[in-house]
């Protein structure tokens, strides 16, 4: 419990034996005034109840608390604000407490799964994949953090008219060439002929036009659509040649992927295919029929009528019997909680889909399953770059691959200008690059709110100094430096008198689990990177308004103390960062 928690509790209790009133939550503010004290308690609430003055209220509550309790040393009454000095001994013994409980994890005997990236096997990952991938996995970091059991999934969708597109351009422009003959990255060589596919349909659909058929039309009749709806027809019926073909473009595309997530530092615990989804959910429809839930049209096709829920109707089965995206979420959903212990179901997704999780949602609850109320649409706001949006089909999107190397390269560019690798192997250097690059370009996504559409600029990304990751960063390896330094080990401080900067990071620290708590509940890596900035700007103060160098003092009980204090700082910064899956240097 840090000491907010514990004056809170306090309160509560002292206005309970004073005033006889349960549950009265007065605001507690850390006073930042220039009036004595640690803590400002704002009595406001109580006037009404009370029918007394807030001055009166302010110095009745002072001196109970001072009087019920050896929490506090002092306290003044400023225009109905209560201001606390908090007696010394309780920070010390707060800070020994988060020392000693730094590591440990409260489980919650819960499972949650969270999917995320869920890319097309026909092109690859982007600008929107890096956004998507960083959140999930930061999500999955903090759960676990929390005390959660976690499954990081991905679900990918590897078959379709857009797979067969790639593959058809491939047979017919390809002339047999693979990834390894050309030296292109096996998802960077399919995604090629994805655009390729697209060029040449665009040509055939203007002939049609000049040949005087209507665009719509003519985009049903050129040969190109056809012949992939054909090959889409043949994958379905289980055509050998169409599988093969199917099987190796994928192979070299998940070989491009993985290297992708390699070096954007994520993973998953598994991987499921839409190939083997998209058949689940039609044992759903009759259940749903029986249920009278899902009803059926003339022509054969289901449906379900969401109009009381302020939704549509929505198509769960074609007159033909083939099923649509909706169905197979349905199925797959229902396939994960019965195969897995699975409490809780997170889908990272952009927020075009918001009507598709509020529909898919909406129906399994009235197919009765309870969990349900567990399912929870991670909806994050689009990624652009100062240059605009971006668009597959033409080719014009920003390659993941092609961004991280950029961060890479700029983060070499500014390092060597501030000249802060100097000393340095080569070898170093460029892990440093790699670690500083992808720190800046993970901690530049996830400081924003998920739900906020972003703008992400590489260059103001990779600053030393401001709400970035590399600052976070250099801060760390400046304690490291520090701790080196003094050939820092840690040793217990049970008396020492504390100024206002360390109260202040002592408050900080105290607080990382319930930052935790909060950014789990609310699937916001956003709360923990902003309390990680906080901090270390909590410290580059308490470093910076020494009168001696931490190194330098001769009171060998303080400058253990405060090299504890930068220990600790340092151990929730590289924690913090690592829920963000940032990782750190030791010098910068």
């Amino acid at each position: 419990m840090n000491i907010k928690d514990t004056i809170e509790k306090k309160l509560s209790e002292v206005i309970l034996n004073v005033y006889q009133l349960k549950e009265i939550n007065l605001e507690i503010q850390e006073n930042k005034t220039e009036f004595e004290g640690d803590f400002t308690i704002v009595t406001f609430p109580l006037v009404k109840q009370l029918k007394k003055n807030p001055e009166s209220i302010g110095v009745e509550l002072g001196e109970a608390l001072t009087e019920q309790s050896d929490l506090f040393e002092s306290f003044n009454v400023v225009k109905g604000f209560l201001n606390v000095k908090v007696k010394n001994q309780l920070f010390i013994d707060n800070f020994r407490s988060v020392t000693n409980d730094f590591d440990a994890i409260e489980k919650k005997n819960s499972t949650v799964m969270v999917e995320y990236s869920s890319p097309n096997t026909n092109k690859p990952l982007h600008l929107g994949h890096i956004r998507n991938n960083l959140l999930g996995f930061s999500v999955a970091q903090i759960l676990k953090e929390a005390g959660y059991d976690v499954i990081k999934t991905q679900i990918i969708n590897d078959r379709g008219i857009h797979i067969c597109k790639s593959m058809l351009a491939w047979e017919k422009f390809g002339h047999g060439e693979t990834p390894e003959t050309t030296h292109t990255k096996g998802d960077k060589f399919v995604g090629n002929y994805y655009v390729e596919f697209d060029k040449n349909y665009k040509k055939e659909i203007a002939e049609l036009v000049a040949q005087g058929v209507g665009e719509e039309q003519a985009k049903k009749e050129a040969p190109l659509i056809k012949e992939a709806q054909k090959m889409l027809l043949d994958w379905e019926n289980g055509d050998q040649k169409v599988r093969d073909l199917w099987n190796e473009m994928n192979s070299w595309v998940y070989k491009g992927f993985n290297e992708t997530y390699q070096r954007l530092g994520v993973d998953f615990d598994q991987v499921q295919y839409e190939s083997n989804t998209y058949i689940l959910g039609k044992d759903l429809i009759q259940e749903g029929l029986d249920k009278g839930v899902l009803y059926q049209k003339e022509d054969g096709s289901v449906w379900c009528d969401l109009t009381d829920e302020g939704l549509d109707q929505k198509l769960l089965l074609r007159s033909d019997g083939t099923s649509v995206y909706m169905t197979q979420d349905l199925g797959t959903a229902v396939e994960r909680f019965k195969a897995g212990n699975v409490q809780k179901l997170i889908y990272t997704v952009g927020n075009e889909q918001d009507y598709h999780f509020q529909v898919l949602f909406n129906i399994l609850k009235k197919l009765g399953y309870s969990w349900a109320d567990q399912l929870f649409h991670l909806s994050y706001g689009m990624v652009e770059l100062p240059e605009g949006k971006m668009k597959s089909r033409e080719g014009t999107v920003v390659d993941a691959d092609d961004l991280m190397a950029e961060m890479y390269e700029t983060a070499r560019v500014k390092t060597e200008e501030i000249g802060r690798l100097e000393g340095f192997t080569e070898e170093a250097k460029a892990i440093s690059y790699e670690i500083i690059g992808m720190g800046a370009l993970k901690y530049f996504m996830l400081k924003v709110d998920p739900k906020k559409k972003m703008l992400f600029n590489p260059k103001e990304s990779i600053e030393f100094n401001g709400n970035t990751g590399p600052f976070i960063q250099y801060t760390y390896a400046r304690i490291q430096s520090l701790l080196a330094k003094a050939e820092y080990k840690y040793a217990e401080v049970s008396e020492v008198v504390l100024n206002q900067y360390e109260k202040e990071l002592i408050m900080l620290l105290a607080n990382y689990k319930n930052i935790v708590e909060k950014a789990a509940e609310a699937l916001s890596p956003a709360l923990v990177a902003n309390y990680v900035y906080d901090l270390v700007k909590s410290y580059n103060s308490f470093y910076q308004n020494q009168p001696v160098q931490i190194v330098k003092l001769e009171d060998e009980t303080l400058k253990q103390f405060r090299l504890n204090l930068s220990d600790l700082t340092a151990r929730t910064v590289k924690k913090s960062l690592e829920l963000l899956g940032i990782g750190t240097v030791d010098r910068m």
